[in-house]
């Protein structure tokens, strides 16, 4: 099956980081997942994520406020 990751931000420079990281990270973990950018903000509150950027991976959310490391997203890959 597929992961399902979102990737929430306003297009901001540490949102483009992050999910430039998010992308390096499926590709390095050798995983099928999808990815979707949100940056609506209503749909980023919903989640619970008032600091962009955040991950959301299946549901949960991973990461908020700030840019994770790549080592960091693959662990939650995984």
């Amino acid at each position: 099956g597929s992961m399902e990751i979102k990737i929430l931000g306003m297009g901001c420079p540490t949102c483009k980081k992050t999910a430039k990281i998010v992308e390096e990270a499926v590709q390095e973990a050798g995983i099928n997942a999808k990815i979707e950018k949100i940056n609506d903000l209503q749909q980023m509150a919903s989640f619970g994520v008032l600091t962009p950027p955040g991950i959301v991976i299946n549901g949960k959310v991973k990461c908020t406020g700030k840019v994770p490391g790549k080592q960091e997203v693959i662990s939650w890959l995984e």
